[in-house]
């Protein structure tokens, strides 16, 4: 999953989404997560747990498999995209809080907690802000613009950015096997935040 989800699957818990958010791009590997706060490792192992169920899912391997020939090993991260497009798109189904709303509050938490941050995050935060990324995920415009950025990132090899058609010609089943996937990592999720807490 991208960030969008791993944010709203922090239940709104401000250190444990800084967590979930971070762990990503960052190079906590291992047990380096226990320099951070307890609050803090609580969303890194929690994001670790939430990436190992969406990749081994059925439903997750039938939406990347409709990619594979085209993107290869980039096809998971090209779901992890379209997935939160659809969450972002589907939103007020699944919050009462507005999009623009909520992503303002966890831009402002991060501005909040900016010394807890890596240097990475510290270093996005700013284009994040900008470019309102958690709210241009609902626009599939918005979803072209992040899989060209993470195309320069490979030095345009992966042409991620072409995903776009799969999108568009296939975006029923990709919304479908989103839908059906998410119910049931919500409920994984929720289920593995009680138990980290329990146990860190």
């Amino acid at each position: 999953m991208n960030y969008l989800a791993h944010i709203y699957l922090s239940e709104n818990r401000p250190k444990v989404t800084i967590g979930n958010f971070i762990a990503d791009g960052n190079g906590i590997r291992g047990k380096s997560y226990q320099k951070f706060d307890k609050d803090i490792q609580v969303g890194i192992l929690l994001h670790r747990q939430i990436d190992t169920f969406t990749d081994a899912h059925p439903t997750v391997r039938q939406s990347t498999k409709r990619l594979h020939k085209n993107y290869g090993h980039y096809s998971g991260i090209i779901i992890d995209i379209f997935y939160d497009h659809f969450l972002a798109k589907n939103w007020t189904s699944y919050s009462d809080v507005p999009l623009n709303e909520y992503a303002n509050a966890f831009y402002n938490l991060l501005e909040e907690h900016v010394d807890d941050l890596p240097k990475y995050t510290q270093h996005i935060l700013p284009y994040m802000k900008k470019g309102n990324w958690l709210v241009s995920y609902a626009s599939i415009k918005g979803i072209e613009s992040v899989l060209k950025g993470m195309d320069k990132r490979t030095k345009n090899q992966s042409q991620m950015y072409l995903s776009i058609t799969e999108l568009e010609t296939h975006y029923k089943e990709f919304e479908s096997e989103f839908t059906s996937f998410f119910e049931e990592l919500r409920q994984f999720s929720h289920t593995k935040l009680n138990t980290i807490i329990n146990n860190i």
